[in-house]
């Protein structure tokens, strides 16, 4: 399935086109806390739900905490997550996507955190994000980014089994909270925080980039 063109969205950035992988456009909320420490706070919002260590580096307050998150869409949300900073340049490369993540009505995202793409080359993700610009959805980025994204909104529960992406192909979700991982038949993601909610998807922060290569 390919997702409809729109035009393009004003939440999210594209000015740090360099890619460097040390981007910090949501930086200023880095506002880690020890999971341990956040436990009681979260049992009454929306961070109650989710589980792995990673989510610990979320920041306790603000649009990109978890109660934060819940109430924006998708793309809206991710952009406020200091995880994700360099996926949303990413999205934001291709025309329209940003807006198009928002404007679904179901969606579960496996998003790569910033330390996933400190894998790929620099040389190699400039490339990408300079063909996502230039070719938008007939871009190899937009089918990498499209390979993240299942039509469906899945919790723990419903998430865990084989879903088709909205690439055309398909991903094995296994395990449960105590460990969860994601996988496209070559490469292995684990999940590093997961179940997250935001107003129109559920986001898995996972430590890989799922190529969709086989």
């Amino acid at each position: 399935m390919k997702l409809n063109h729109l035009r393009r969205g004003t939440g999210i950035a594209v000015a740090a086109l360099a890619l460097s992988v040390t981007l910090t456009a949501c930086g200023e909320d880095d506002k880690s806390s020890d999971a341990n420490d956040d436990a009681p706070a979260a049992a009454d919002g929306a961070a109650a739900q989710t589980f792995g260590e990673g989510c610990a580096q979320v920041p306790t307050d603000g649009a990109g905490s978890f109660d934060g998150m819940v109430n924006d869409p998708v793309a809206t949300a991710a952009s406020n997550n200091p995880l994700l900073t360099t996926l949303v340049t990413a999205v934001g490369a291709i025309d329209g996507l940003g807006d198009t993540l928002n404007g679904a009505e179901a969606l579960t995202v496996f998003a790569p955190y910033n330390g996933a793409f400190e894998e790929i080359p620099p040389k190699d993700l400039n490339g990408l994000v300079e063909g996502g610009m230039a070719d938008g959805q007939d871009s190899t980025l937009y089918k990498i980014l499209a390979h993240h994204v299942v039509g469906m909104n899945a919790d723990t529960d419903a998430v865990v089994g084989d879903h088709e992406t909205l690439a055309g192909d398909s991903l094995t979700i296994e395990g449960d909270e105590d460990g969860m991982t994601v996988t496209d038949g070559t490469v292995t993601a684990n999940v590093l925080c997961g179940n997250i909610p935001t107003a129109n998807a559920t986001v898995y922060v996972i430590d890989k980039v799922l190529t969709g290569v086989k």
